[in-house]
């Protein structure tokens, strides 16, 4: 995901789209609209979808659908998806939706405090779980830099800096008074 990617709403009324953005506004986040499930896959196919806000019920191709669609899709499954509802709590609606992995499913109208918490939550873990992916991918690169082609290193490694030194005596036994005693217990003899 490129760091332009932004968060998409996805609504077939247009004052629900321009309240939304609204909502979100404060955050500072890039903010784009669709009117459909198409646009809104054709939008995250390119790559520019940090966020989805989807509502569930449109003409053409509804929220679960496009839910559906999208996490079968390795560019697109990972994106957070919060569905949007003007019809109240469903269970079975939620169900299907958590069981396609979707974050949340918000009733309309949504309180603006909330769904920004939300909103900034998904958004920022999203982000960063993604940084973590591309840091692990280059280091697993510079690893492979570092080895033969069978995957063995071609020198030995290098000790762990707190590991004891190899090539050093063994450590003399304590002295004092119980010294004795461990010498004792060594030969055998308590």
């Amino acid at each position: 995901m490129p760091p332009d990617a932004g968060i998409l709403i996805v609504d077939d009324h247009e004052d629900t789209l321009y309240a939304l953005e609204s909502a979100l506004a404060p955050l500072g986040y890039r903010v784009g609209r669709a009117t459909s499930g198409d646009q809104a896959l054709k939008q995250a196919l390119r790559g520019h979808v940090g966020l989805l806000l989807l509502d569930v019920r449109m003409p053409q191709g509804g929220g679960l659908d496009v839910v559906r669609y999208m996490r079968r899709l390795r560019q697109t499954q990972r994106i957070p998806v919060i569905l949007l509802t003007g019809f109240g709590p469903d269970l079975a609606l939620s169900s299907t939706a958590f069981a396609l992995g979707v974050a949340d499913v918000v009733t309309q109208p949504v309180d603006p405090w909330a769904l920004r918490t939300k909103v900034r939550y998904l958004y920022d873990t999203h982000q960063r779980h993604l940084a973590l992916e591309t840091e692990v991918r280059e280091l697993r690169a510079r690893l492979r830099e570092h080895t033969g082609a069978d995957g063995h290193r071609p020198s030995p490694a290098l000790p762990h800096p707190d590991a004891p030194p190899r090539d050093h005596a063994p450590l003399p036994p304590p002295r004092g008074a119980r010294a004795g005693e461990c010498d004792d217990l060594e030969k055998g003899r308590t």
